[in-house]
Order: C-alpha cells, then sequence, then structure tokens
C-alpha cells in the first residue's frame, strides 16, 4: 500500500513540477529578444537594436521610416500591455480587456469618440507623416508577432492582445491629453460657478486669490494680493458651525501631473546651454518612458544623433538632444476647455441655438465591449462645439468645447526638432506642434536659451467669461480663431541667462490673456527654482541635479514658525513634545525628519478648519463640490489678519483655531506607534511603484512586480517632487554638443518582464539621486532586423 501511496505522491509532484515548467516556460516565451537575426517585412535595410546594462536601446537605421519602424518593433517587444492600456484608457475600451470595473471610465471617456476622431484626422496628415505612422505600426505588429508568447499580463487575463492601427498613435497622445488636461471634463470651471453662486463674490475671489507671495513669473508682476471682504459683506458669526470633523478638501492642494523645467545660458557655463527636465506623472512597473538612442541619416545624408525619452505608442522622441539643442516641457496649465450652454429648441429638442440658426445635434451610437458581460450602448450628442457631457447648475446641457478633440492638435511636427540646430528655429517650430500645450524650454550648443508654449491650437476667445459656462450662440462669442505662431508668447536669450517653469503662471498682460488660468501651481516650486539658479553664477550638469534634489522646504518655513509662535503662547504641557520636535527646524522633507510631517501636518489641519465653513456652505448647495484653487493665499491672510467675520463660529477667536489644529496633530501622530518622535516624512512617504496588475495579484506576486518600498525624500511646493506614487518619471541635465557630460535617469525601468534584465534597471539611480550617463553605455545585447526578401 506504501508503495502505491508513494508512486501517487511522486506522480502529483511530477505532474506539479511538469505544469509549473510549463507556465515558467510560457511565461518565459514572452521576453523580447536581445540578440540575433530576425527577418522584419516592412524595411528597406537592415536596422541594429543594441542595449546596455539598463536596456538603454540604440537603434540605428538607413534612415527615418526604417527608424520608426524599429522604434515601433522594440516598443511592442518591452512594453505592448503599456501601450495597449494607453490606447485604451483613450479610447473607452478597457472594460473589454479587464471587464467591468472599467467601465465608468470607458463611458466617461467614449464620449470624446477620440479612435473616430483620429481616424478621420489621419486621412488629412502630410504624406510623410502618414507613412512613418504606418512604419510605426507595422513595426509594433511585428515586434509582437516575433515575441515566442504573447505578452505574459495577456495571459493572465487569459486574451489576445489587438494589433496595433494606425490611429492608435494619436490614441496614446490623447490620453496624454486626459492626463494632463483633468481628465477632460473640466470640473473646476463648474466649481468656480458653484463657488460664485452660493458665496458672494468678493469671497468666492479671496477663496479664488493666486499666492504673490509665492509666484515667480517670467515675464510680468506677482498677482495683486488678496482682500478680504468685511462684514458689510459676508459674515459667518452668527451662522451654524460647520461640521466639526474634518471637511474633505479634495482639489486645493492636490498633485495635479506638471514637471519642472529650467536652463542656463552658455554664458554661465563657459560653453552650451544646460537644459534640466522633471517631468511629474504617475509612477509605475515599467516607466512612462522608454530611454533610446535614436541613429538615422537625413535626406542629405547627414547622421541625426538623438539621445532622451520616447514615449511608447509613438514613433518620437518626446524630449532630450539631437546634439545641437537640448529641449524639455512642463504641463502648462492654460485654459484649453470651456463649456458651453446648449440652448435647446422648445419643439425639437434635437435642434440648439448657433449663432448661424438652428441647427441639429447628431447623435452617435457608441458600443462599449464588457470582458464577460453584455455590451453597453452609449449615445454621444454632438455639437459643433463639442460632445454633450453634463448640465449646468439650471439644467441647461453643456457642451464640452476641448483643444484635444481639433485636428490641428494632432500631428507629427515633433519630428522637426529632430534637425533643428538652433534655439531660434527650434522656439518657431513649437508653436506648430500638436500635442497637449506645454512649456518648451530649450538651449542649444552656441549657448543660447528660450521659452514658448507648444499645441498649436491656443484659442481667441471673445464675449464671454473663460472661468465659467457660458452662452455661444451669439454672433462673435465664444472662440473665434487661433493665435498664429507668431503670437505665441516667447522669450529668447533673456539677460540673466536663465529661464524656468515648474506649472506656474509664467507670463502677464496679454499673453496671459492668450493662455488662460486653467489652474496653475502656486508658485512656490518655481520661485525655489528660481533662487536656486539666482544663488549660482557657473553652472555645470551636476549643478542643475543640485536643484531637481532640492527638498529644502522653504514653503513650509513661515509654518514652522507660526506652529512655534502657537506653542509658546498657549504653553499646554501636553504639547510640549510637539514644541520640542518642531522647534529645531531642520526645513527638509528628507526621509528622516520628524519636523517637516509634523509642521506639514500642521498646514494641513489649519487649512482645513480656515476653510471649513466656506466649501460647507457650497456643498449645502452643490454636494459635489470641491475648491478649484490653491488655498494659500486665502488662508494665510485670513490667518494673520484675523478678521472675526470670517472665522468659523465654533471658535472664540483665531489663537483657538490654530491651537485645535495644533493639538489635532498632537492627537493624531502622536497616538501611532513611537508616539510623535516616530513619525519621520519616510514612513509616510514610502514608495509604491507597481505594476498595473499588481492590485490584482496575490501579495507575493504583486511585490515582484514593484519596485522597493523605500522611503523617499521630496514633497509638493519644492523642486524635489515625491508622493508615494507620483513624481519625477525621468530627470535629466543636458548640454546640448556635449552630451557625454549629460544625465538621464528614471524609475520602474525599461522593461514590464520580471525575468527580464532591464526590469528595474536604474530605479536605484533614481532613488538616490545619482547622475547617469545620458548616452548608452558599452553595447551588451545587439539584435538586427533584416528586410524580407521580396515576395516572402
Amino acid at each position: 500500500m506504501m508503495r502505491w501511496i508513494k508512486r501517487i505522491l511522486a506522480g502529483i509532484v511530477l505532474l506539479v513540477l511538469v505544469v509549473a515548467a510549463a507556465g515558467y516556460l510560457a511565461f518565459a516565451g514572452s521576453e523580447a529578444r536581445l540578440d540575433g537575426r530576425i527577418t522584419a517585412k516592412g524595411l528597406s535595410a537592415p536596422v541594429t537594436i543594441a542595449r546596455d546594462h539598463l536596456g538603454v536601446a540604440t537603434i540605428t537605421a538607413d534612415n527615418r521610416t526604417d527608424l520608426a519602424y524599429a522604434l515601433g518593433f522594440e516598443h511592442a517587444q518591452e512594453r505592448f500591455f503599456q501601450m495597449d492600456l494607453q490606447r485604451r484608457m483613450a479610447a473607452g475600451e478597457l472594460a473589454a480587456l479587464v471587464g467591468p470595473g472599467a467601465l465608468k471610465l470607458d463611458l466617461d471617456h467614449r464620449r470624446h469618440r477620440f479612435r473616430e476622431r483620429d481616424r478621420a484626422l489621419i486621412k488629412n496628415l502630410p504624406a510623410e507623416q502618414r507613412a512613418l505612422l504606418a512604419a510605426y505600426r507595422d513595426g509594433v505588429n511585428a515586434g509582437l508577432k516575433k515575441l515566442r508568447v504573447r505578452p505574459w499580463e495577456y495571459l493572465l487575463l487569459r486574451t489576445k492582445p489587438k494589433p496595433w492601427r494606425l490611429e492608435d498613435t494619436f490614441l496614446t497622445v490623447d490620453a496624454m491629453f486626459l492626463d494632463l488636461n483633468r481628465n477632460g471634463d473640466d470640473l473646476r470651471e463648474m466649481d468656480i460657478e458653484r463657488l460664485r453662486k452660493a458665496l458672494p463674490r468678493p469671497v468666492a475671489d479671496l477663496l479664488m486669490a493666486r499666492s504673490p507671495r509665492w509666484e515667480a513669473p517670467l515675464q510680468g508682476d506677482p498677482s495683486p494680493a488678496p482682500v478680504l471682504p468685511d462684514a458689510s459683506v459676508f459674515t459667518l458669526r452668527g451662522q451654524p458651525p460647520a461640521p466639526a470633523a474634518s471637511v474633505a478638501l479634495v482639489g486645493p492642494d492636490a498633485a495635479f501631473p506638471g514637471s519642472n523645467n529650467f536652463a542656463v545660458a552658455g554664458s554661465l557655463t563657459g560653453g552650451g546651454a544646460i537644459v534640466a527636465n522633471d517631468m511629474h506623472l504617475s509612477l509605475r512597473v515599467p516607466n512612462i518612458w522608454f530611454r533610446a538612442q535614436l541613429r538615422y541619416k537625413n535626406d542629405v545624408g547627414a547622421l541625426v544623433v538623438l539621445n532622451g525619452l520616447t514615449l511608447p505608442g509613438t514613433p518620437m522622441l518626446i524630449d532630450g538632444s539631437n546634439g545641437h539643442i537640448a529641449w524639455a516641457f512642463t504641463n502648462s496649465y492654460g485654459d484649453w476647455q470651456d463649456w458651453v450652454r446648449v440652448d435647446l429648441d422648445p419643439k425639437n429638442p434635437n435642434r440648439y441655438r448657433t449663432p448661424d440658426g438652428w441647427a441639429p445635434i447628431q447623435d452617435h451610437q457608441e458600443t462599449i465591449a464588457v470582458k464577460g458581460e453584455t455590451a453597453r450602448t452609449l449615445t454621444v450628442r454632438e455639437t459643433r462645439w463639442g460632445p454633450i457631457m453634463g448640465k449646468d447648475l439650471d439644467g441647461t446641457p453643456l457642451a464640452l468645447s476641448w483643444i484635444a478633440h481639433l485636428p490641428r492638435t494632432h500631428n507629427l511636427n515633433l519630428l522637426k526638432l529632430e534637425q533643428v540646430d538652433t534655439v531660434h528655429q527650434a522656439l518657431l517650430v513649437a508653436p506648430t506642434i500638436g500635442m497637449p500645450p506645454q512649456n518648451f524650454t530649450v538651449g542649444d550648443a552656441a549657448g543660447h536659451i528660450g521659452w514658448t508654449v507648444t499645441g498649436n491650437a491656443l484659442p481667441l476667445r471673445s464675449g464671454f467669461d473663460p472661468l465659467v459656462p457660458a452662452d455661444w450662440s451669439v454672433q462673435g462669442t465664444g472662440w473665434i480663431g487661433f493665435a498664429s505662431p507668431l503670437q505665441f508668447p516667447r522669450i529668447e536669450d533673456p539677460v540673466d541667462g536663465r529661464l524656468w517653469t515648474a506649472n506656474n503662471r509664467t507670463t502677464s498682460g496679454d499673453w496671459l490673456t492668450l493662455l488662460g488660468d486653467g489652474g496653475y501651481d502656486r508658485g512656490a516650486r518655481a520661485q525655489q527654482i528660481r533662487d536656486d539658479l539666482n544663488a549660482r553664477n557657473r553652472f555645470t550638469t551636476e549643478s542643475m541635479l543640485a536643484i531637481q534634489l532640492d527638498d529644502r522646504a522653504v514653503f513650509l518655513t513661515r509654518w514652522q514658525q507660526l506652529l512655534q509662535d502657537v506653542l509658546k503662547r498657549h504653553d499646554e504641557v501636553h504639547l510640549d513634545a510637539l514644541q520640542k520636535l518642531t522647534a529645531h527646524w531642520q526645513g527638509r522633507a528628507s526621509i528622516g525628519s520628524v519636523d517637516y510631517r509634523l509642521v506639514r501636518a500642521f498646514r494641513e489641519q489649519v487649512v482645513e478648519r480656515v476653510l471649513a465653513p466656506f466649501v460647507a456652505r457650497v456643498r449645502k448647495k452643490y454636494p459635489d463640490f470641491k475648491l478649484p484653487m490653491h488655498s494659500e493665499a486665502a488662508v494665510w491672510t485670513m490667518i494673520q489678519q484675523r478678521p472675526m467675520n470670517l472665522l468659523d463660529p465654533r471658535f472664540a477667536d483665531w489663537d483657538a483655531l490654530l491651537l485645535d489644529a495644533a493639538q489635532a496633530v498632537n492627537q493624531n501622530l502622536g497616538s501611532r506607534p513611537g508616539g510623535l518622535a516616530a513619525q519621520t516624512w519616510g514612513a509616510r512617504n514610502t514608495a509604491a511603484i507597481r505594476h498595473p496588475l499588481a492590485r490584482v495579484l496575490p501579495g507575493f506576486l504583486a511585490r515582484r512586480l514593484s519596485m522597493p518600498a523605500q522611503p523617499l525624500p521630496g514633497d509638493h511646493d519644492m523642486p524635489r517632487v515625491q508622493t508615494p506614487d507620483f513624481g519625477a518619471s525621468e530627470r535629466f541635465g543636458i548640454m546640448p554638443g556635449h552630451e557625454a557630460r549629460s544625465y538621464l535617469h528614471m524609475p520602474g525601468g525599461q522593461s514590464d518582464h520580471p525575468l527580464s534584465p532591464f526590469f528595474g534597471a536604474g530605479h536605484e539611480a533614481w532613488v538616490h539621486g545619482r547622475p547617469t550617463p545620458l548616452l548608452p553605455g558599452p553595447v551588451e545585447h545587439s539584435l538586427t532586423l533584416e528586410p524580407a526578401a521580396s515576395g516572402s
């Protein structure tokens, strides 16, 4: 009997091993090909793809079309699942892949009908751009086909990847529009209207005031100081107090996709200009960007060499260097969306009023596939201004006018920067580039620097307030055209040789009117970068990295002083530990800092208490309201001037509010293990950088798909922006013409395959701020793509 039991157990073990081995082989089969030769149909000449120890790909081709093919091949081999998620997210097609959990997002995004729009606009692209799109598409599909097994994510999801299509590249661009333009719904504009409807206009203006203390525009003066309305205009005294519980103030201090870029002229380097960039985005595995060196011959046979970052899903170098210029982007936060009130015909709800009379609403039926469930049908109602996507406060339908819907914002003109030699030429190209409007900072090998805005669609507005929904049915009201490239704001060779942007208000006057206000950063980060630049008269790439890694808490310094004043004035015994731990202000968001975390928490508690009564009154009328602006200017002005008419009635005076905030910090953080002294910033700011599928896998597998849970320095309102899963998706400092002295690092690694030698490669350098070279290292792997024989 025992012999039979042993045979059965041995058989079971063997079966488990066979299944495990088969599973491993299938899993390993989806790794990218690193070496050898592959025949690829669609090439005109051989292309080599070399990789160094970090997986940085050097792609060498005879021409730009073959290069686009090979880049598509490489992207698909290493990143196809990422590319698939991006196109599906923009198109509203995620539920077909992952199930009903993505249905709500699909319904939101399908209303934009990006896939149909992109298919239509491709027909009018210049022939050479269509050819490049087609080459990239063919390369992606070849790279996908040449994997021995489909990407491992599809094994887990028990489905097969769909081929790449021409319009999918522009869907990748649309995904960036959604990410950078507040998800394409402009709720900020609706919240401004709610705020103005629920509170007197002077109070609304106070709550939306910019912070002149922190602004650092490139051109123009800071904004006016906030004005406090007196009791004859508005008072909280005698009104019911706000709820004692904290009001969730989602919005004013949240992290929005942003970035830092800055440049110094050659007069400050002794050679070429230096351009630095760190784009702040959600962090994941793999990183959104793919590092590459791209080499090809242009139309006159000259070698073009590009170094920097590509975006899987597109055939272009997004930012980096061509050896003559280096360029970088930050989100502009101009106003690129407007809600338009749609006046329906009372006799025919399928018509609406326009300046030219009644026009028919175009209905489009969209079918949304849902994995494991019945497909859903969505009716999208389209007007001349955009799709109807909401209702105004009085129930009037609202159409969203958004530049992302326009064909002019989709092109491959970014390619033109590849062969530009000077800053002046680059500033002429930038306004023609179809992309989400960005701050474009550029420097060249001769030492010149410049700034402008990209986007190809800065709307010219007339006859309405762009901050709230408006009626465009009157002749001459609405978007009456778009700025020409010469109307774009531009700064070339500033006198002091320094430029900086960090999602802040960059300009004023007519330029600011053109850009609008889409919710600028309050400016503390930009100001700190400006001051860091002004503190030096000589720069190297190393000094640019030091600015990117600056985690000094300049913004919170006055809050530390305020907290100390409150604690000393009240001298409460139970607050002694809080007082002692914040008395010595190190002033850094370092991982071991306790004082930083406590002061930051104090500010949060004060902000909630100051704003709670205003938010509560708006939410009483409009429950979905969120503050549409940063709150620092209003809050700091109130706690300095202490107007009793603007104080929540539950506090006897402003001292009581500040003491209550300090006590809340003491209670909330002091009750945690180890007490206040154990509450370091690193314990709160611990990396959570994961693969998108990690959340649905068992813990041990999820950890294998994640970067280490390391404490990270940095925070908002300082150059080193960092939260657990948001921050610098890359950092570089490039001196064009001296690329060997330049650096680039990024989190998450090049490959999404856990068995790849490039999974997480370079991540530790990013964590610790070590400058890894911009240029690829020695070749460790080499793959050649060879043209298929004619007729094969």
